[in-house]
């Protein structure tokens, strides 16, 4: 059985039928073929999978495609505007906020949620919104530096 969906990604309509239980993370990874959102834990442990629905992070791993219908997702991909990097991902890149870059996509769209909420972080305030995502790499403190920074670039 096949569900019609129609998902706003990255600014694009898309409309496509999906079984039921297809997660958003599959359907961004496998339908649309955006790979930057990735698939970590699929128990919505690391924050690999964020993604910003209708404007607020979400763990893509917990969410079904069909839950999402009528939304407008973005994905790291849909960040950067015109072949400039979004400030987030400036600073990341600036500020050396990755390693392996494995959680970075996550880290970036829940910093974006996070600043979008409260422009002015304080230090604890940015550790405390990136809680839910996981680094094995950087120890956070670059992470935590450059989300500041993109806060005083905005």
């Amino acid at each position: 059985m096949q569900w019609p969906i129609s998902i706003t990604v990255n600014g694009v309509g898309q409309t496509h039928e999906v079984e039921p239980r297809l997660m958003l993370v599959d359907y961004l990874r496998d339908v649309l073929e955006l790979t930057g959102t990735n698939i970590g834990c699929d128990t919505s442990q690391c924050g690999a999978c964020t993604v910003l629905m209708d404007g607020q992070a979400v763990k893509s791993c917990t969410v079904l495609a069909v839950q999402a219908d009528g939304s407008s997702i973005t994905t790291i991909e849909g960040l950067a505007k015109n072949g400039k990097m979004h400030p987030l991902q400036e600073a990341f890149w600036e500020k050396h906020g990755l390693q392996c870059g494995f959680c970075t996509p996550g880290m970036i769209l829940a910093a974006e949620d996070l600043l979008s909420n409260n422009p002015n972080p304080s230090e604890a305030e940015v550790r405390h919104g990136l809680e839910g995502n996981l680094c094995r790499c950087t120890g956070y403190q670059n992470i935590v530096a450059a989300v500041l920074a993109a806060a005083e670039s905005r």
